[in-house]
């Protein structure tokens, strides 16, 4: 592929978010290894990269990418089956297997090892659900963000939750930092992790030694989790809530 002439030359990585309403996260890589534009889906994580030419044109790169948009969508349905929570059934929350059960209230609680829904059965009950985790994701985050920016002393801008396959969390040039919501269903050591990863990068843009020295520092035991996203971050985009 030739590439034009431009000052919009690709020199540093950088992240798409492409295709609405439901848009990808692209983590656009300029390489200076690479000779060609190429497009790589983790089974892993269902992390979304594509590695440019070092110097290659962003506007053609970002072309290239939204050409495969339907590509990528159907690698990332292969990376794990859905699985539409019911009655019955479980859902991992903050690291447990709870069973969803009818309960007395109107809004979603968990109590006893259980997800307990309103009494009466309603095609919304999934979409109460994914509201519930929503929620509690946001507290959770909030939480984790001000306790490590703190510790780094940086101020960041503000939080937006997502669901993306291609990453768990991001952080803008601006300082806004962006999440996958189904963190709640991990462990609170992994959602943590995510929260100190993200706000590091106020620190560093990057991820250098320094990045890395910088992780550590505020929290010390991130290979763990880190290494449990790896193994099983696939699992947690199985459930699906909405048709």
């Amino acid at each position: 592929m030739l590439f034009r002439k431009s000052r919009n030359r690709l020199t540093e990585n950088t992240t798409l978010s492409l295709g609405a309403p439901d848009p990808l996260e692209i983590e656009l890589r300029a390489s200076k290894r690479a000779r060609r534009l190429s497009l790589r889906v983790s089974r892993l994580d269902g992390r979304v990269t594509l590695t440019a030419p070092f110097g290659a044109n962003k506007d053609e790169a970002i072309q290239f990418a939204t050409e495969r948009l339907d590509w990528i969508r159907g690698h990332l349905a292969q990376t794990a089956p859905s699985e539409i929570p019911v009655i019955g059934s479980t859902l991992p929350f903050r690291g447990n297997k709870l069973t969803l059960a009818r309960g007395q209230s109107r809004v979603v609680e968990v109590a006893g090892g259980k997800m307990l829904l309103p009494p009466h059965s309603s095609k919304r009950d999934t979409i109460r659900v994914e509201a519930f985790l929503k929620e509690a994701a946001r507290a959770a985050l909030v939480d984790a963000s001000d306790r490590y920016a703190a510790m780094v002393s940086r101020p960041y801008g503000r939080i937006t939750l997502r669901d993306t396959r291609s990453r768990w969390g991001s952080c803008s040039s601006r300082g806004n930092l962006s999440y996958s919501w189904r963190l709640i269903m991990a462990p609170p050591e992994v959602l943590d992790y995510v929260a100190a990863h993200e706000v590091s990068h106020l620190v560093h843009m990057d991820h250098s030694r320094a990045f890395w020295a910088q992780v550590e520092a505020i929290c010390p035991t991130y290979r763990t989790p880190r290494k449990w996203l790896k193994d099983h971050g696939t699992q947690l985009h199985r459930y699906r809530f909405r048709d």
